[in-house]
């Protein structure tokens, strides 16, 4: 999945939950934060979301970073709750990352829409209707996350079967990795999922990983559990998800491990 960070003049920076992304995204929000040091303000309506957001907390989801400069106790303890609840799903602890997200959405509010992680921990701890709400919020405030669109359909799927849920599937804009938008036409057409794999460039490492995930994840929403299980498992197999680090490698493994099949520590 994308790592977002809103910036209070209405940009929003995206990058993989990756090791080697990590030091370019860290770069990118640390010239962002130095450039805006003392805007409080939005500079737009359509920034109006993070109107009362300081910019040190513009990269509250970027996995291990945690800006702090001069930001509230209050903030400065909700993002670091945001990591533990990262950590603690890493391990398999789905109950506890869920209420370590829920307190620190307590303590931040304004958190709510971004926090993508808890949208997976809640699907993961079968709270369906409150992970479609989360997921669904989350593409409000960023309006082409192919994925989170994918996993409210999974969530609502879950609620009332995925011919209905297909019915009221978010819309989002044009995704950049043809991988992903293969998947977004399956999930939102019905079709066959093997297209997914297709559009699977193997050039680049990523791609064997995401298309068997979510080829797994749209067999699941069929009710094939057989199938699907063998896709997740392939997809867990793969060098990407091995070695990269990716915080989807971790919903692959906990998605195994919960499903009776093997996993690994992501």
């Amino acid at each position: 999945m994308l790592g977002k960070a809103t910036c209070i003049d209405g940009s929003i920076l995206t990058f993989r939950h990756t090791k080697a992304s990590f030091s370019r995204a860290y770069s990118t929000v640390s010239q962002h934060v130095s450039q805006n040091r003392s805007l409080h303000a939005p500079t737009s309506n359509a920034t109006s979301r993070v109107a009362r957001r300081h910019v040190n907390l513009l990269c509250l989801n970027i996995p291990g970073m945690v800006m702090s400069l001069g930001q509230p106790s209050s903030r400065k303890k909700a993002a670091q709750l945001v990591q533990t609840g990262m950590r603690s799903f890493r391990r398999g602890d789905v109950a506890a990352s869920v209420k370590e997200f829920d307190e620190a959405m307590r303590l931040d509010p304004e958190l709510r829409p971004y926090l993508w992680q808890r949208g997976l921990s809640l699907f993961y701890a079968e709270q369906y209707e409150e992970a479609a709400k989360q997921f669904r919020d989350d593409v409000a405030v960023n309006p082409s996350d192919t994925e989170e669109a994918i996993w409210a359909f999974l969530s609502e799927a879950k609620l009332m079967g995925s011919s209905k849920a297909r019915q009221q599937f978010l819309q989002v804009g044009r995704d950049s990795r043809d991988v992903m938008r293969a998947a977004y036409a399956a999930f939102q057409e019905g079709t066959s999922p093997d297209g997914i794999l297709q559009a699977a460039d193997h050039r680049r490492p990523s791609d064997a990983f995401y298309a068997n995930l979510y080829r797994g994840l749209f067999l699941e929403a069929e009710n094939e559990e057989t199938e699907s299980m063998e896709a997740i498992r392939t997809a867990l197999q793969t060098p990407y998800a091995q070695q990269s680090g990716d915080y989807m490698v971790a919903v692959a493994s906990v998605h195994a491990k919960l499903r009776g099949a093997t996993s690994v520590e992501a």
